[in-house]
């Protein structure tokens, strides 16, 4: 969704419903394993609504309107940034360059389960098994060329968004929420990952206790995002979040 300046988007998917029973039967037909499983967040302070998911929280996705705050906030942070470069397999996350149009919802799902703890319930020779092997040696551009190309990718996509509560809207269709991912890296470092950034963002550093739903979690994650909004005056404060975490099934 959101994907306003998206500039080698010839490709256009139908945009994934923000659902976690979408998003769950979407990854696991790509090869998560069914001990993972997305589950709605209906509060981030609360301690009664918190206490009832399953932890560790291994990913957040966060989906949010695209307004002009945000939008100033991620050119000037973007501009003082090279364009990411990294590939192989000592690289500390596997991030995607967005290159088709109204597929972030499926950009964050793939740094979320790519990435962390995640990453250890990526069942063997599946297809995001294979899609992950083949983009770790690959440059941000062949990696997101290895996206743009992949059929499975693409069907397990069109499959999903025709799923939900809602009529999926056309895949040329003006979106203006976006998805963006908070995972936590094994060595403890928490990323901001986004296809439409300049590359993956290091937001800070968890302790072994923490995971991303954590108070030092959101704190360095999802609330500091939410409080930059609320700060610049303006800000659109209208959100959703989505928790990756063991399955209740």
């Amino acid at each position: 969704m959101a994907d306003v300046d998206v500039p080698t988007a010839n490709k256009a998917f139908v945009p994934l419903e923000n659902n976690p029973e979408v998003m769950t039967s979407l990854v696991r037909e790509l090869g998560l394993s069914p001990s993972l499983q997305w589950h709605d967040v209906f509060s981030l302070t609360e301690p009664s609504l918190l206490e009832f998911l399953p932890r560790p929280a291994v990913a957040l996705l966060l989906v949010f309107p695209v307004t002009e705050t945000y939008e100033k906030f991620r050119r000037e942070e973007d501009a003082s940034k090279e364009e990411y470069t990294g590939s192989g397999p000592e690289e500390e996350v596997v991030w995607f360059k967005q290159t088709i149009r109204n597929a972030c919802g499926l950009m964050g799902l793939l740094h979320a389960v790519m990435n962390g703890g995640a990453r250890e319930y990526i069942v063997p020779d599946s297809d995001l098994d294979k899609l992950r092997n083949a983009a770790i040696p690959l440059k941000p551009s062949e990696r997101a060329e290895l996206l743009y190309q992949s059929r499975s990718l693409e069907n397990a996509h069109a499959t999903a968004a025709q799923q939900g509560d809602s009529s999926a809207p056309e895949a040329e269709a003006a979106i203006d929420l976006h998805f963006v991912a908070f995972i936590k890296a094994q060595n403890g470092d928490l990323w901001e990952l986004d296809g439409r950034r300049k590359g993956p963002l290091k937001r800070g550093k968890l302790g072994e206790e923490d995971d991303v739903l954590s108070e030092k979690g959101q704190e360095l994650g999802v609330q500091a995002f939410l409080k930059r909004e609320e700060a610049a005056g303006g800000g659109e404060l209208r959100f959703s979040v989505v928790m990756l975490g063991p399955s209740m099934e």
